[in-house]
């Protein structure tokens, strides 16, 4: 199964820097990553910029088309209200199946704030061990996955109880 992670940075820089650090460990065959994100958040613009992955390719994988409607209703919709809750009532059906919850989508709406950045990736086949030697000194947090709880305390574990 392919797992699905989101990491919150405290800089604009650190989602890039993050994301790099997977692309070289791909390149090594650590792991594989099928797609991913990058979200930045400037302190004084009304929204995050985002920036795909595999944006040659995106539009034909499931987890490509996802992005752009995760990252749309997430950021993009008006932030009023219902409006909010209705949007991410809608995108936790379309993300269900992925194992992505509805609680899961709130934490990562609010805990993505102006001055930080975030890294949406979708991998399988890593080497935990190795992947986490290199992102221990991004400083990051992860606020979401679709990981069983005993994955996701092995992931933390390994990546530095983050």
């Amino acid at each position: 199964m392919a797992a699905f992670t989101v990491w919150k940075f405290d800089d604009l820089a650190g989602a890039e820097h993050a994301a790099q650090s997977l692309k070289d460990c791909e390149r090594e065959g650590i792991v594989k990553i099928l797609d991913h994100a990058v979200v930045t958040w400037p302190e004084g613009d009304a929204k995050p910029t985002t920036k795909h992955g595999h944006e040659e390719n995106w539009r034909g994988s499931g987890w490509g088309a996802l992005w752009g409607v995760l990252l749309g209703a997430l950021f993009f919709v008006p932030v009023i209200g219902g409006v909010v809750g209705a949007a991410i009532g809608a995108i936790a059906k379309m993300t269900q199946d992925a194992g992505i919850s509805k609680e899961q989508l709130e934490t990562i709406r609010t805990q993505l704030t102006p001055g930080s950045s975030a890294l949406f990736v979708v991998t399988e086949e890593g080497d935990l061990d190795r992947v986490g030697e290199r992102f221990r000194a991004g400083h990051s947090k992860l606020i979401a996955t679709n990981l069983t709880d005993a994955e996701r305390s092995v992931l933390l574990e390994t990546f530095g109880n983050r």
